[in-house]
C-alpha cells in the first residue's frame, strides 16, 4: 500500500516522544474546542426562508469544520493507543530480561549457600535495591568480575523496565483525558448538527425543495473526460463512484457511510493508497496541480482553512459527501472556493 504517512516502527525506542504527543493532541483538541464550544444559535422556527436557509448552511459549515478539526484529534488518540500498546509490548520484554537475570543470580546464590554460604556480594544481587551497593566504589572491589557485570546488566535492565512503565502511566492517564475530551466534542457537534436539522425539519416542502437545489445538488452522474493521472487514480474514481447515494456520516470513513475526508480516504484505500484522515492532511498528500489541469482522481480542497475535499472524476464535476442529511453525490467543481488541487 502506498502511504503518504510516516511508517511507525514498533521496535524503536520511544523515550522523549510523550511531550511532542501530548503537545499535538493538545493542540488538536484545543481547535476542535474553539470551534464546537460556540454558541449554536437561535432556537430554529423563525426568519424568512433564506434566512433560515442561510443559518442551516452556517451551522453546516461550522459542523463540517469541527469536524474535520475531531478527525484530527482522533487519529491522534488512534496513535496513543499504539504507542502505549507498543511501550507495553517493550516493557513486557524487558520484564521478562530481568527475570532471567534475577533467576540467573538466584541460581549462583544458591551454588555458593551450597558451598558454605551467600557471599556479601552476591546477596546484594538479589536485593531490591543494587544501586546503593554499586554507590559504595569500595565494596566493588569484593565484586568478581563476572558478578559485577551480571549486577550492572541487571541494574540496566531494571532502569529500562521502569522508563518503560513510567511512560507508559503517562501515556495512559493522557489517554484517558483525551478519550473524555473527544466525547465531549462529538456531543458539541452533534448539537450544531441537531440545530441544523431541527431548522430544515420546520422548513416548509418548497422551502426545502429551494434549499436543496440551492445547496449545490446536481443529482447528475457526470459525462466523464480525460484520462486519470494513473492507474490507482482510475481504482479510486471506481471506488468513489461505486457509493454514490451512501449517506453523509459524521466522522465515518466508509464502508456503509462517509464524511467528505472519509469518502476520498476509504476510495483511495481501495487503490492501495493510504491518505491522511483529514482534508487538511489530504491537502499535502501529494503534488499540487492547478485546477485547469485537474484530472480524474485528484483532491480538490475547498475553503481557506481547507475544511472540505472532495474528488474530481472529469466533466467539470466531483464526488463528494456533502454534509449530514445528504448522501455522497456527484457536484459542479465549482461548487464553493477551491483552495487547492492535489494528485495522490
Amino acid at each position: 500500500m502506498v502511504s503518504h504517512r510516516s511508517p511507525r516502527h514498533p521496535g524503536t525506542a520511544l523515550t522523549g516522544r510523550p511531550a511532542v504527543r501530548v503537545a499535538a493532541l493538545t493542540a488538536a483538541a484545543g481547535a476542535v474546542a474553539a470551534l464546537t464550544t460556540a454558541p449554536v444559535g437561535a432556537d430554529p422556527g423563525s426568519g424568512a426562508p433564506q434566512d433560515v436557509a442561510a443559518r442551516v448552511d452556517r451551522l453546516h459549515t461550522q459542523a463540517e469544520r469541527a469536524t474535520e478539526k475531531y478527525n484530527a484529534a482522533s487519529e491522534d488518540v488512534d496513535d496513543l493507543r499504539d504507542r502505549i500498546a507498543n511501550v507495553q509490548d517493550q516493557a513486557a520484554r524487558k520484564q521478562s530480561v530481568v527475570n532471567r537475570l534475577r533467576d540467573d543470580l538466584g541460581a549462583l546464590a544458591g551454588a555458593q549457600y551450597r558451598n558454605g554460604g551467600v557471599d556479601p556480594s552476591v546477596a546484594l544481587l538479589l536485593s531490591a535495591a543494587p544501586d546503593d551497593f554499586l554507590d559504595k566504589a569500595a565494596t566493588l572491589d569484593r565484586i568478581g568480575a563476572r558478578n559485577a557485570d551480571r549486577l550492572r546488566q541487571l541494574r540496566e535492565a531494571q532502569r529500562v523496565l521502569d522508563q518503560y512503565r513510567a511512560e507508559a502511566g503517562r501515556d495512559l492517564t493522557e489517554l484517558e483525558r483525551r478519550s473524555a475530551a473527544l466525547k465531549r466534542h462529538k456531543k458539541a457537534v452533534q448539537r450544531r448538527l441537531g440545530a441544523a436539522q431541527r431548522l430544515l425539519d420546520r422548513m416548509s416542502p418548497a422551502d426545502r425543495a429551494a434549499h436543496d437545489r440551492a445547496s449545490r445538488a446536481t443529482g447528475r452522474a457526470p459525462v466523464l473526460t480525460g484520462a486519470a493521472s494513473s492507474a490507482r487514480a482510475a481504482a479510486a474514481v471506481a471506488a468513489a463512484r461505486s457509493v454514490v447515494g451512501s449517506p453523509y456520516g459524521w466522522g465515518q470513513a466508509g464502508p456503509g457511510a462517509f464524511d467528505c475526508s472519509g469518502l476520498t480516504q476509504w476510495s483511495y484505500a481501495q487503490a492501495g493508497v493510504a491518505l491522511p484522515r483529514t482534508s487538511q492532511g489530504q491537502s499535502g498528500a501529494g503534488r499540487r496541480v492547478p485546477l485547469s489541469q485537474a484530472r480524474p482522481g485528484d483532491l480538490v480542497i475547498y475553503r481557506s482553512d481547507a475544511s472540505h475535499v472532495a474528488m474530481y472524476v472529469g466533466g467539470g464535476q466531483v464526488v463528494h459527501s456533502p454534509y449530514p442529511g445528504a448522501q455522497v453525490r456527484y457536484d459542479p467543481v465549482g461548487m464553493m472556493p477551491v483552495s487547492a488541487v492535489t494528485r495522490p
